[in-house]
């Protein structure tokens, strides 16, 4: 068992960043402060600064906690699929299944009594911050490249460009449901209502590898 001081140091590490999760879901990152979190988590600024050094540097503890597991799951899924193909392309279902299914992971994993899941999704997608574009551009940028070569390898007859544009909506979609905005019924009788995981993946994945395959009408 660690030093009194090392599992003290373990539990104020923590308690800041779940403030700082719970306020940058609620408030945004431009509208949440350090004393704001420093209130939130019991603690003082220099125990901030001793752990992070900075908000920023906080952010982006927080993406590294949250993305970084779950693209290191992509890659993991992506290199079996490839794998089991032995040189030819994988299926394109299971390509859709592989990227998405471990955002929905994610989100179950996180913790219940902090933000609301969908809340903190939301903010991370949409929000205009230039430090959480960055952070979004260095946690996706080398998996998505891996994805879209893959996708763009599988679908020869739609042309690269018509391919990336279709992986945009792709993200969008997984971005929509992991927000729960299919759960807000904007249109009466639309709104498909909760769902366990796997159904939404299936029905998801369905949905999409219809939008990779149908038949490009433009310029590659």
């Amino acid at each position: 068992m660690g030093s009194p001081a090392k599992v003290l140091n373990g539990d104020t590490k923590e308690r800041i960043l779940a403030a700082a999760e719970k306020l940058f879901a609620e408030e945004g990152f431009a509208r949440t402060s350090l004393r704001g979190i420093t209130v939130e988590a019991g603690v003082n600024v220099a125990a901030v600064h001793y752990h992070f050094g900075s908000k920023e540097a906080l952010l982006e503890a927080l993406f590294a906690r949250r993305a970084a597991p779950m693209n290191a799951e992509r890659l993991a899924k992506l290199n079996d699929l490839e794998a089991a193909s032995s040189g030819d392309v994988p299926p394109l279902e299971a390509l859709i299944e592989a990227f998405i299914a471990p955002s929905f992971r994610m989100l179950e994993e996180l913790d219940p009594a902090g933000p609301p899941a969908s809340q903190l999704i939301a903010r991370f997608f949409s929000e205009p911050e230039e430090i959480v574009q960055r952070l979004m551009r260095e946690q996706f940028s080398d998996v998505g490249a891996r994805y879209l070569a893959t996708f763009t390898r599988a679908l020869p007859d739609v042309g690269p460009r018509e391919v990336a544009w279709r992986f945009e909506f792709m993200v969008a979609v997984l971005t929509h449901l992991l927000a729960g905005m299919h759960l807000i019924d904007v249109v009466p009788g639309a709104t498909p209502g909760p769902a366990d995981q796997p159904e939404t993946i299936r029905h998801a994945v369905q949905f999409l590898a219809a939008g990779f395959r149908a038949p490009s009408k433009g310029a590659a």
